[in-house]
């Protein structure tokens, strides 16, 4: 049966490995619509090789470039915050969210709006409004597929047990570029090196946050909000080799994990096919040549983002969607050349503690904290008080 998908960040690395699955399966997916924030000839390129219904560009600068790019394609074109939003209510039957940052929560809460199926690859979204989302998720149906990779080997390694038997949750981390360098190395880190991850092909700001560590803090967080198990039983190894995603240990001290190759194509497949399999291109894990599987604990001195986002999650409020607005302006300036790479940390904590505010109750509590925290910590980037 044909089944309907739309793409939210569409060009971006989470939305190219899901199209290259399409294509792989191209009989089985009708493409409802294609979204990117401008990127106007490559979106539209997809769009008609997927033959879309609609593509939409964030920006809304971008439309005319999109609209003379689908020429007379018949497909239709729109743009802006509000045309994002609407391509997402359209209802299709798999929604991907993968639109980076906080831009992609409103899209992400019209999809599950329709009570479809959002597979969210847009964890952002979930660390600002992790119980607004998951009040939504339950409000209107809507069944929420974790893309992460982490989150989705918990996803697996759940299925068919209960989730009152976990004793502990365990997300792996890579350690990123920079996982042994010392701290005068981190200090003169540059965008180029802190971009180069040794085993993920992300996206820059992705890449960044996996080197500060402050990617598997995020995590954390919606690790908190998917599998509800508590905060005390769930933790961060670092695992170098990225072989296993994650691991879920039971109260009878069996500890199920789940390994696999470092490549955004396996756990995308697992939420197009669930609760089937499909073929994916993969090449299947040879162990005997990775030969070995280390881990270690976090270095929450020379990376203390993960402490950072403990303590967001363990405060509460709206300290979740405060860590996660800092942290975006903060790597945007480190991107830019603006500050260091061990700033990016020093900003989110000088933020987090000089702004404090109530739990969010819907969307605009949400947007709201994440516009006065964007304020306060680009106005912090301005002053001299970091100097």
């Amino acid at each position: 049966m044909t089944r309907s998908i739309t793409i939210l960040g569409a060009t971006g690395s989470v939305g190219a490995s899901t199209l290259d699955l399409i294509r792989r399966n191209r009989d089985d997916w009708q493409v409802e619509a294609l979204t990117a924030n401008c990127s106007a000839e490559e979106l539209a390129a997809l769009a008609r090789e997927f033959d879309a219904r609609i593509a939409v560009v964030g920006d809304e600068n971008c439309l005319g470039d999109l609209r003379a790019a689908l020429g007379d394609s018949g497909i239709e074109a729109a743009g802006g915050a509000q045309a994002l939003r609407d391509a997402a209510a359209r209802g299709a039957d798999l929604t991907v969210a993968a639109i980076v940052g906080c831009a992609g929560l409103a899209p992400t809460m019209a999809a599950i709006e329709q009570g479809g199926t959002i597979a969210l690859a847009n964890k952002e979204a979930l660390v600002s409004a992790g119980d607004v989302m998951t009040a939504a998720v339950a409000k209107y149906g809507a069944t929420l597929l974790p893309v992460d990779s982490e989150h989705n080997a918990i996803f697996q390694c759940l299925a068919g047990n209960d989730i009152a038997d976990v004793a502990r949750i365990t997300l792996t981390a890579s350690g990123g570029p920079f996982r042994e360098w010392t701290q005068a190395q981190l200090d003169a880190a540059t965008p180029k090196q802190a971009v180069a991850h040794p085993n993920w092909d992300m996206g820059a700001k992705i890449s960044v946050d996996s080197a500060t560590m402050m990617n598997k803090g995020l995590e954390f967080i919606e690790a908190h909000h998917l599998f509800p198990v508590g905060l005390d039983r769930l933790g961060i190894v670092v695992h170098p080799q990225s072989v296993i995603h994650s691991m879920v240990e039971y109260k009878d001290r069996s500890t199920l994990a789940q390994l696999g190759p470092s490549d955004m194509r396996v756990p995308i497949a697992s939420c197009l096919a669930h609760p089937a399999r499909m073929e994916t291109p993969m090449e299947p894990l040879d162990l005997p040549s990775i030969g070995e599987l280390t881990f270690f604990a976090p270095d929450e001195a020379r990376f203390p983002a993960t402490r950072l986002a403990r303590e967001a999650i363990h405060a509460g409020g709206g300290g979740p969607a405060t860590l996660n607005a800092a942290n975006e302006v903060a790597v945007a300036a480190f991107l830019a050349g603006q500050i260091g790479f061990t700033r990016i940390a020093v900003v989110v904590e000088h933020v987090l503690n000089r702004y404090s505010v109530a739990a969010p109750q819907g969307l605009d509590d949400v947007l709201s904290i994440d516009a006065e925290a964007r304020a306060r910590t680009r106005e912090l980037l301005e002053s001299s008080e970091l100097v």
